[in-house]
């Protein structure tokens, strides 16, 4: 039987030397300013069983991690009525690429580039205020990972907010071609909000359990989604959770996976266990480098690729 804490010690050992390679998301300047030289791991196990190492316990700013979470919001708000307006496809392309949502007039590829998190975003502010929809969504990852101190950064959603022009334009662009329900600024604001939650690695991986387990959150013992809908949104995740670098990673890692640029992955290990990964350099598609290296050492030292041993 496999020491998983042994395996996640081993894992940061060996990747120790190689602390803060990579490139800091340098277009949101609060992001700019972290320390590159940090690295946290966190796995839980379904049975609740957590092993750390390095940085676990450092809040970062999740970003786009935060789509798995709004996108679960979202189909249980309007079931698979979600698919009319988002696609289920890799896009191939830059996740903030304008280009593919005008050749598509105006349904993103799927709920992971920024297009299709603002699709989800509107889907989520439906008969709520902004404010009221970011309360919801800060609750629901609260509740996932049973730690009530789970907050938004506030100085990273001013940041977004000051700087995010290209999510303004396709903002807009869907709401031109109807596949936006609110004022572009109302549901803008419910995006920026959701990327700027922080979270620690063990915050995270805690939150990830109920992907691990069928849809069940085994903190709580509650239901959060069917398994059939944790199985689905395993599936999106493996092939659209990081941007046109999606394939690569299930190639090197062949587990569900969705990272964000302040450089947290969320990795799934299906009836086994949920994993964060952290360290804010990026490669070039904008993942975290020693994050995703330590996703492929670790998948490999467990034997838990979805695609077998």
């Amino acid at each position: 039987m496999t020491d998983l804490q042994d395996v996640v010690d081993s894992v940061y050992q060996d990747l120790a030397s190689r602390i803060g390679e990579g490139k800091l998301a340098d277009y949101i300047p609060e992001l700019a300013t972290v320390d590159p030289k940090q690295f946290g791991l966190a796995l839980c196990t379904v049975d609740g069983q957590v092993h750390t190492s390095g940085d676990a316990d450092t809040s970062f700013s999740i970003q786009s991690i935060s789509k798995v979470f709004t996108l679960t919001l979202a189909l249980g708000k309007i079931g698979d009525g979600l698919w009319k307006r988002v696609g289920r496809e890799p896009s191939g392309n830059a996740f903030n690429s304008i280009v593919q949502l005008e050749q598509e007039k105006g349904k993103p590829r799927n709920p992971f580039i920024n297009a299709g998190a603002i699709a989800v975003a509107d889907v989520v502010l439906a008969g709520h205020l902004p404010k009221e929809a970011i309360g919801e969504i800060v609750q629901f990852i609260r509740y996932l990972a049973d730690d009530e101190t789970i907050a938004i950064d506030h100085d990273v959603a001013r940041s977004e907010t000051n700087t995010g022009y290209r999510n303004v334009a396709l903002a807009n662009f869907m709401r031109s071609f109807g596949n936006l329900n609110h004022p572009a600024e109302h549901v803008l604001g419910v995006y920026f909000h959701h990327c700027a939650i922080a979270m620690s690695c063990r915050q995270l991986a805690h939150a990830g359990l109920y992907l691990a387990s069928a849809g069940r959150n085994p903190l709580s013992g509650g239901s959060v989604v069917s398994s059939g809908r944790a199985r689905r949104i395993n599936a999106l995740m493996l092939m659209c959770g990081h941007y046109d670098g999606s394939g690569d990673f299930a190639y090197r890692v062949g587990l569900p996976g969705k990272s964000g640029v302040g450089g947290g992955i969320l990795a799934i290990a299906p009836g086994k266990a949920s994993i964060a990964a952290w360290s804010p350099g990026l490669n070039e598609n904008g993942n975290s480098l020693l994050g995703s290296a330590a996703l492929e050492l670790l998948a490999q030292r467990t034997g838990w690729s979805v695609f077998g041993q």
